[in-house]
């Protein structure tokens, strides 16, 4: 094994203390070509554009239904309107009959607009299986409620767009 020794002025022969990075520039270009070529390889997705978010402050009206949902015990669902929990059968019943009184209010289907149309809020707890949600959405749209939407949480510290 061989040391290189630099020239002294003096007579003495001083070790070399630099490093010879070529070798290592070297490697790290060969890596990053190699990185580049792979990786529009690895990556392969569909080109899609995503909706824009934003959290939209719900407005609450007289008229819309409140419904929470949760998943019960032995994988059972629980429904509830406002506070008072119903079965599937009673959450149509309930909901037709809602539906009827607001067009009843208003004067009639032909006097229905898209600000005095009812909406359905449910709210649905994390854990809660997804067939207990859907069914829920799907009851209130065969009652004809044709607005059903999600009450969420926001991300605490992000502001409203």
């Amino acid at each position: 094994m061989a040391m290189s020794v630099g020239q002294n002025d003096g007579d003495e022969d001083i070790p070399m203390s630099d490093i010879n990075t070529t070798p290592l520039v070297d490697v790290m270009l060969v890596l990053l070509i190699i990185f580049l070529i792979a990786i529009p390889v690895v990556i392969q997705t569909v080109p899609i554009e995503l909706p824009k978010v934003r959290n939209e402050i719900t407005e609450t009206k007289p008229e819309n239904v409140s419904l929470t949902v949760r998943g019960g015990a032995g994988g059972n669902c629980e429904v509830y309107w406002g506070l008072t929990p119903v079965t599937s059968k009673e959450l149509l019943d309930k909901g037709v009959d809602a539906l009827e009184k607001q067009i009843a209010k208003v004067g009639g289907v032909n006097n229905l607009t898209e600000e005095n149309m009812p909406e359905v809020h449910i709210r649905g707890d994390v854990n809660t299986p997804y067939k207990c949600i859907g069914g829920a959405v799907f009851t209130m749209q065969r009652a004809g409620f044709a607005r059903v939407g999600f009450i969420s949480q926001p991300k605490p510290n992000v502001a409203a767009q």
